[in-house]
């Protein structure tokens, strides 16, 4: 026999008080008995009592209370062994933190919104392997291959724009890491790369490198971030503590949006999509069961478990027909007796 919920056994002292009640109402019915009644009548009255027939009526509440904790225990047999498959596929998450995600055109501001976004997103997966690479002047695989999706999300808690040492943004670098580092076998699919960046790019051929990715069979989903027309100043504390903006040869940075390089990788890549999000909102739940879920996917594991039928209906049958039982049961002697 094999018991689901083992805890539920902790009840069973719960059997104890039917006995606590009986001796507590034994005691009140001796006591009662004892001022409103004389003495030399008590044994006359007793005698239509069947002491006997107390006692079974108390055992047979004692068992049914006893049954209906065993049911709630979930008792099972009959085992029967299953197998279980995980299927999924491998999404690489590439998330840009120069320090152009600072900028505030998506509250609070780029780098957070994409964060929020990706966590929202795991809440939705459904067996899928999970990895994170962040880039801004060089990348770093921060999560390998994971279905382990609450590591993913402590990993993705700390990625700040100090995770990344040296300045810039280099896209095609981030990709050619999630090529090389991320993904972890050379099948030529079930992978994708969900690329979360505002565009800018410092010459590392980010188209070149989805062809790459196109050659591996890995496609290219983008989600471009930021103003696409006037662009936003990048706020930054310099080293008095006072909040400025990032400037270059003493003139203010304004960081745009540039859908134009990321529609050319997406398209780059087979079933590769682009999507302009903006200043807009970021439902990447929505972009995996829309472009994910239903893609082919790989089984990624599998198990035999042994899966047991749950017999409780019968512990429970049989602590209701105790009751039945019990309500026929008389205290009374018959005339007889």
């Amino acid at each position: 026999m094999h018991i689901g919920n083992v805890k539920m056994l902790s009840f069973l002292w719960l059997a104890l008080l039917p006995v606590l009640f009986y001796l507590w109402a034994r005691y009140r019915r001796k006591r009662s008995m004892r001022l409103f009644i004389e003495a030399d009548l008590l044994s006359r009255i007793s005698m239509t009592i069947n002491p006997a027939r107390r006692i079974w009526k108390l055992l047979l509440i004692i068992l049914s209370v006893i049954f209906i904790v065993f049911s709630l225990a979930r008792p099972a047999w009959n085992p029967k062994p299953q197998t279980i498959e995980r299927r999924g596929r491998d999404i690489v998450f590439i998330l840009d933190v120069s320090k152009s995600m600072l900028a505030k055109d998506l509250a609070p501001n780029r780098l957070k919104r994409a964060k929020f976004a990706i966590q929202d997103m795991i809440k939705s997966l459904k067996g899928d392997r999970v990895a994170l690479v962040v880039f801004a002047g060089s990348s770093v695989l921060k999560c390998p291959l994971t279905l382990d999706y609450g590591f993913f999300k402590l990993m993705l808690e700390r990625v700040s724009v100090n995770s990344i040492s040296r300045g810039g943004s280099m896209i095609g670098d981030a990709v050619r890491k999630a090529l090389e580092d991320g993904f972890s076998d050379q099948e030529k699919k079930y992978k994708d790369i969900l690329l979360i960046t505002d565009g800018e790019d410092h010459d590392s051929f980010p188209v070149q490198a989805a062809e790459e990715a196109y050659q591996r069979g890995v496609r290219i989903i983008a989600i471009g971030l930021g103003n696409e027309d006037q662009g936003k100043r990048i706020p930054i504390t310099d080293d008095s503590g006072r909040k400025t903006f990032l400037k270059y040869n003493d003139r203010e940075v304004w960081s745009k949006l540039d859908a134009k390089t990321l529609r050319k990788m997406a398209n780059a890549t087979d079933g590769g999509k682009y999507l302009n999000v903006a200043t807009g909102n970021i439902d990447l739940g929505e972009v995996y069961r829309k472009l994910i879920a239903g893609e082919e996917k790989r089984k990624i594991e599998s198990k035999t478990i042994k899966l047991y039928e749950e017999k409780f209906q019968i512990f429970i049958a049989i602590a209701l027909a105790l009751l039945v039982f019990e309500m026929f049961v008389t205290e009374r002697k018959r005339a007889k007796e």
